[in-house]
């Protein structure tokens, strides 16, 4: 590996899990079967992740609009992320890693929601990581919530219009004590942000790879690490 520099350590590494239903249809397989899979992914990166002193890992599990998909294959996910979380949460606790959630999390079913902030409780004061799950998750969304959430304080007189800059809106957002994203890693190919962590990937390095989530690897994962310590980072400078 490229020998870190301290100034662009990587901290935060957010993921597009993209590819389980593709994984599943290649294997001919029912779609919940790569879902199955790609939880099993999980476990492994998030081990890797450890390994390779990655403070923050954002993953995202479930936007805002898969909640078009069918009745069946959400309340599979729902069933699944359940499951994620009843069978890894003593792992998680005893790793030393902090459960944490993104997004519009009372649009979960009572179950799944339920199961979510237990372990969120249970969870957090540990200080060895930390795993954050996008859920009902939107990016705009999340902008727009931070927007009226500055309006009523304006309006309430808890700030000036003239105090509202960058630092103060990033305040506004669903967890503004997480730092921005320095690497965004997608699966499957595709080359879309899919309105995923907008406002804090303005400046993230991006590595796209073909491989399906459910066969993303320890290796690949290092690969990408590896690309973002051989890159120069300008932020807008020369």
């Amino acid at each position: 590996m490229v020998q870190n520099e301290p100034e662009k350590k990587i901290r935060h590494i957010a993921i597009i899990m993209d590819g389980n239903k593709r994984w599943a249809k290649k294997h001919h397989l029912p779609t919940l079967k790569g879902h199955s899979e790609g939880a099993e992914t999980v476990q492994k990166i998030m081990k890797a992740a450890k390994e390779f002193g990655i403070e923050y890992i954002t993953l995202y599990a479930f936007s805002t609009e898969n909640w078009k998909r069918s009745k069946r294959e959400v309340e599979g996910l729902m069933s699944l992320l359940r499951f994620f979380i009843n069978n890894n949460v003593e792992k998680i606790n005893k790793d030393g890693i902090r459960l944490r959630a993104i997004g519009k999390i009372g649009m979960l079913p009572d179950k799944t929601r339920n199961v979510l902030l237990d372990a969120i409780e249970k969870t957090k004061n540990n200080k060895e990581g930390n795993l954050i799950l996008a859920l009902s998750y939107g990016g705009r969304a999340e902008i727009a919530d931070a927007a009226k959430k500055i309006a009523d304080d304006a309006i309430a007189g808890k700030i000036k219009t003239a105090e509202i800059d960058e630092k103060l809106f990033s305040t506004y957002l669903y967890n503004p004590d997480i730092p921005d994203p320095d690497l965004l890693i997608r699966t499957s190919g595709e080359f879309r942000i899919s309105n995923f962590l907008l406002w804090q990937i303005s400046y993230s390095e991006i590595w796209i790879t073909d491989t399906l989530w459910p066969d993303f690897s320890k290796n690949e994962l290092k690969t990408a690490i590896d690309t973002f310590y051989s890159r120069k980072r300008r932020y807008g400078g020369r």
